[in-house]
């Protein structure tokens, strides 16, 4: 089936990653697909309110701001989801009792309180700008780096008035494929669509079966996932071809931060290396970098490097 917009199937929409070098924080990052943006931005670690202080880990605080309104009941659920999710990339017992504040800010619609349920695409992006704001920032320590894709169950186009007593006659019917990264063309004729988030870690807890357990590619694991079909409910087979897309997606989306990673002046390139054993002291000051499709351009210095056990 040809999409709308000429892509293969598990092809994504362009991605572009920007760090950006907003005031009064200490890292932050944008992430797009396509039309699809993210912005995010971290702060910590700090001073934290008694009531949120925990003496063995560092609190991670994350507020979700829609495009537009307040944040409805929908935002602080998605807002809760990512903090579960990236909680496993980050070692929090570093810095206890300090607050780590992640702060995201949807640059198009698709998650407010009156929706049922956010645009896969929309947290796709905004997992991918909170890994990145984290990497820029390099003052938390991490053992992995989460990616996130969204994934959509394309439905065939309905047969014209000319040709619907035909197709009544056809014996069979085309099927619905599974598709990387819907456009907002194919979002009328999805029958299931959902995010799925891994983990790229040298010390995963376990390898896919896939090609992407390689030298050039760290071993992934799911940690989220929020596929839904309808009319119909999913089946186990449906569910396992939707996050097998996904894991290859989210290697492209991972390959970009690397590169991204490669040509900024971030402390964090050993998190995309094996084996990880060593990882470099926060850098300051760092420039604007953009990468898109996995080219960009950057330049800095290196800092003295701090080894610490992973």
């Amino acid at each position: 089936m040809s999409r709308h917009d000429g892509r293969a199937n598990d092809e994504l929409r362009k991605t572009t990653i920007t760090y950006e070098r907003l005031d009064r924080v200490d890292g932050s990052a944008r992430f797009i697909f396509g039309e699809t943006a993210a912005l995010a931005s971290l702060s910590g670690p700090m001073e934290v309110r008694l009531a949120l202080e925990h003496p063995s880990r560092a609190t991670l605080e994350v507020i979700l701001r829609p495009l537009s309104n307040m944040p409805g009941t929908e935002a602080k659920s998605l807002a809760s989801t990512i903090r579960t999710l990236l909680t496993p990339a980050l070692l929090l017992t570093a810095n206890p009792r300090s607050l780590l504040q992640l702060v995201l800010q949807s640059l198009s619609p698709g998650v407010s309180g009156t929706e049922k349920s956010a645009d896969p695409r929309l947290v796709a992006a905004m997992v991918n700008a909170s890994t990145l704001a984290l990497l820029n920032a390099g003052s938390v320590p991490m053992q992995g780096v989460v990616c996130a894709v969204a994934v959509g169950l394309l439905s065939p186009s309905p047969p014209s008035s000319s040709s619907s007593s035909s197709s009544a006659q056809s014996p069979s019917a085309p099927a619905s494929v599974l598709v990387l990264d819907p456009s907002d063309a194919e979002l009328r004729n999805l029958q299931g669509s959902g995010c799925f988030a891994f983990m790229f870690s040298a010390s995963a807890a376990r390898a896919p079966a896939t090609s992407q357990a390689t030298d050039e590619v760290l071993p992934c694991e799911p940690v989220f996932s929020s596929w839904q079909a309808s009319p119909a409910p999913f089946s186990a087979e449906e569910l396992f071809s939707a996050r097998a897309l996904a894991r290859a997606g989210a290697a492209t989306v991972w390959a970009a931060m690397k590169d991204s990673i490669g040509r900024a002046p971030t402390p964090d390139a050993a998190l995309f290396s094996r084996p990880a054993a060593s990882r470099s002291a926060p850098a300051k000051g760092r420039e604007d970098v953009m990468v898109e499709n996995g080219s960009g351009s950057g330049s800095g210095s290196d800092d003295e490097e701090a080894h610490m056990e992973i």
